[in-house]
């Protein structure tokens, strides 16, 4: 039975450096000085060990735009970037709204065999909101789909969301939102606020968001279903979470690590590098965000890492494709945003990186405590390094990062899963 050994590590940067010792893809034993002579060995050097992240929330493009990106180069970049487990949106061409394609999506993902790649099932046929899709055949497939999502699309039609809900609840599988009310986003590319209307950007008001994120929180109440809340935004919706919450309402939310660091001021050079979906807010929104974080109002962090061809990104702004890099810069920005600030501990990280977002779609065996007799999946942090963004350097395809030559502290030096070293010193396993 294979071993692995990693030594002098710090489980959520707590306690004296311990070593690790992983035996069958499960922690066998936890000490310092652990004497193992045929395990494969990765020194820690006094790094932080935390459980392998979980993205709710990537665009892996295949089907069907594997010219932007593939399983495979999607799984390298979540593996570098120290994830374990990703759900991969049903955005892709044919739409992932029937087995066979959310089947693919899971048996691809599995022979890459760097992170766990779960489908996210669309809810509706097409994307198209008219028509819900055979939910009930894709979480009883191979793929076992647990979330469903139009993400890239919002559910807009309030009975078609509330039958889904239904479905969702009698599934026992979540529902992800793109909370954006079309009607009020026709045309818009950027927050509607003084920067947009000193540009000539077409505005996307906050409302688009919060009307849908209320409307949403009292369907599920009504149906007693679970719903989730993708990319939230903007501060209202962190005063609705509060509010829906303390409703007992069964809903939760993610923020993207662009929304934590990043607002509208980006947009004066009309670099299209920064358009997003939803868009940029002001700087009082992405302080909003980081403190629900911190207060669990917000739930998690999950990247929306989404790749583009140049040809989308390199033209006028209001003609460019929406959407970001995530995958290998989530780390460093939570650790820029949250941790340096002191907003959140190196648990705190485990929790809105790993443990939160598993217990959201009930994962077993991601987001687990690091202790013995649990699943070996891992993640290795040195929290004093620095690195430069070069987004040619990234393992994607794609090269669409808005962090270009902005420099981050905080390095994934390895990641582990079920035992096996997917990504070390910068390197994807097999890549």
């Amino acid at each position: 039975m294979s071993e692995l050994l990693i030594k002098n590590v710090k489980p959520y940067n707590e306690g004296e450096p311990v070593d690790v010792l992983v035996r069958g893809g499960v922690i066998a034993e936890i000490a310092a000085g652990i004497d193992a002579p045929d395990a494969e060995v990765i020194e820690g050097n006094g790094q932080i060990l935390l459980p392998g992240f979980v993205d709710l929330h990537t665009h892996l493009r295949e089907p069907g735009r594997e010219d932007t990106e593939t399983i495979e180069t999607g799984s390298a970049a979540a593996a570098l970037g120290g994830y374990t487990a990703v759900f991969a949106m049903a955005n892709t061409n044919p739409v992932a709204d029937s087995a066979v394609v959310t089947d693919h999506v899971w048996r691809r993902g599995q022979e890459v065999g760097l992170v766990d790649v779960f489908p996210v099932g669309a809810v509706t046929v097409g994307l198209e909101g008219k028509q819900l899709a055979e939910m009930g055949m894709m979480a009883n497939s191979v793929g076992q789909v647990r979330m469903f999502s139009d993400d890239g699309h919002c559910v807009d039609d309030p009975l078609i969301m509330r039958r889904a809900l239904e479905y969702a609840n009698s599934l026992d599988v979540l529902i992800a939102q793109h909370a954006e009310e079309p009607r009020l986003t026709k045309g818009a590319v950027a927050h509607e606020g003084p920067t947009a209307a000193r540009l000539g950007l077409a505005g996307w008001p906050r409302a688009a968001e919060e009307s849908i994120v209320a409307r949403d929180a009292l369907l599920a109440r009504d149906a007693g279903a679970r719903v989730h809340i993708c990319h939230a935004s903007t501060a209202g919706t962190v005063e609705l979470m509060k509010w829906a919450k303390g409703q007992g309402i069964s809903i939760t939310a993610e923020v993207t690590p662009h929304h934590l660091l990043l607002d509208d001021s980006r947009l004066e050079t009309y670099d299209a590098i920064n358009k997003v979906n939803p868009p940029l807010r002001e700087a009082s929104d992405a302080a909003a965000l980081r403190a629900a974080l911190a207060e669990g109002v917000i739930d998690c962090v999950a990247t929306d890492h989404a790749p583009h061809a140049e040809q989308d990104k390199c033209c006028e702004f209001a003609a460019a494709r929406p959407g970001m890099l995530g995958l290998e810069t989530a780390l460093s920005i939570v650790a820029q945003t949250m941790v340096e600030p002191g907003l959140l501990d190196w648990r705190g990280v485990a929790r809105v990186m790993s443990e939160r977002p598993a217990q959201i779609v009930g994962l077993d065996d991601h987001g687990r405590p690091i202790a013995v007799g649990e699943p070996a999946n891992l993640t290795l942090v040195d929290p004093d390094a620095e690195w430069t963004v070069h987004g040619a350097e990234l393992a994607s395809i794609s090269n669409n990062t808005p962090f270009e030559d902005m420099t981050f502290p905080a390095v994934v030096t390895a990641t582990v899963l079920r035992g096996k070293v997917t990504a070390r010193e910068g390197k994807a396993a097999g890549i």
